[in-house]
């Protein structure tokens, strides 16, 4: 049998003003106000999106600047300058009137956006590509094979921007090139847009590259490229082809000389003009090939048409030590 308990004064009172001093949820629940919805600020990217598009965006600026530098064989710098909301209305306000825009589909949203490129940079990279020097040119209207090398341009362009995004599976697709009055009709006027702008410089010329996509589509992307981390860090498989492309045509040191051996300072010392001197070596012996500074392994001095050359005998462990010659 449970024994009773008889409450002081003193416990009763301090009951009731902890009670009171702290109210049940069922009580903050009902005091709570309602949160209004603002169909205005429909769409709205938040801060955390638009830092993750900004690291995306450098991410497209760096990977383009190093594959069209390689493509064209000069100089060719890309930096990201701008990314803002703006009503697409007060976008197609900014874009020059001559200009290069082609629309982009994005995949799997299915909706429209906008690559604009400032017709300064057509004239270098098309001299450039014919096999100029990339001189700067007045802007004018393009020809018919101007527009076909353009367009492979901006198809690697847009390429690119799907690298970059490819970690929350979005894919830029390229349309075709639009009028300003036909690049107007992509979208309404009120719809807001992410704006981001690029400088793009040549050696000769320099200009901008503006991307346009609709904000409301990019929402469910953005929150996924939040999940999953600011920065894509995987390369495609094309990427890493095209980087192993780019080292291939780079130069390196190669150096093919005999293997150590020791010789009398007497005989080095009574070394003339014509002397031979006999080295302690049989007469297969093979050259140490050096590559990089690194031993890479045996070799064969032989002749390649009217060059000299050297055949690989064997492939030592990388990291190996390069002998040096020895003097008694």
């Amino acid at each position: 049998m449970a024994m009773e308990r008889n409450l002081g004064q003193d416990e009763i009172d301090a009951l009731f003003a902890a009670a009171s001093a702290s109210p049940t949820t069922e009580k903050v629940e009902e005091d709570k106000e309602p949160e209004k919805y603002v169909f205005s600020r429909a769409g709205q990217i938040s801060g955390d999106q638009l830092r993750a598009i900004t690291t995306v965006n450098d991410l497209f600026a760096r990977n383009l600047m190093h594959s069209m530098s390689g493509w064209l064989r000069t100089s060719f710098k890309a930096k990201l300058v701008a990314g803002e909301q703006l009503p697409f209305s007060e976008f197609m306000e900014r874009v020059s009137p001559m200009a290069y825009i082609c629309s982009v589909r994005l995949e799997p949203l299915g909706a429209m956006g906008l690559l604009e490129l400032d017709l300064a940079m057509v004239a270098p990279i098309i001299d450039v590509l014919l096999g100029g020097s990339g001189r700067a040119g007045e802007k004018r209207e393009l020809t018919g094979i101007e527009e076909s090398i353009m367009r492979s341009v901006l198809e690697m362009i847009v390429q690119e921007l799907t690298l970059a995004w490819q970690s929350v599976g979005l894919e830029f697709v390229f349309e075709k090139r639009e009028t300003e009055a036909q690049a107007a009709r992509t979208m309404t006027h009120a719809e807001k847009t992410l704006c981001v702008g690029f400088e793009v410089r040549m050696p000769e010329a320099q200009g901008v590259l503006n991307l346009c996509l609709p904000a409301v589509v990019l929402n469910a992307i953005l929150r996924k490229l939040i999940a999953e981390g600011d920065r894509p860090r995987r390369r495609s498989k094309e990427s890493a082809e095209r980087m192993r492309g780019l080292m291939g045509e780079s130069k390196v040191e190669v150096l093919l000389q005999l293997p150590a051996m020791r010789l009398r300072a007497t005989e080095i010392a009574g070394l003339e003009p014509g002397s031979v001197i006999r080295l302690p070596l049989a007469k297969h012996e093979n050259s140490d090939l050096i590559v990089g500074g690194q031993n890479m392994g045996k070799a064969r001095p032989v002749r390649s048409g009217d060059h000299r050359g050297a055949r690989l005998e064997m492939v030592v462990q990388p990291g190996a030590s390069i002998p040096s010659t020895l003097v008694n």
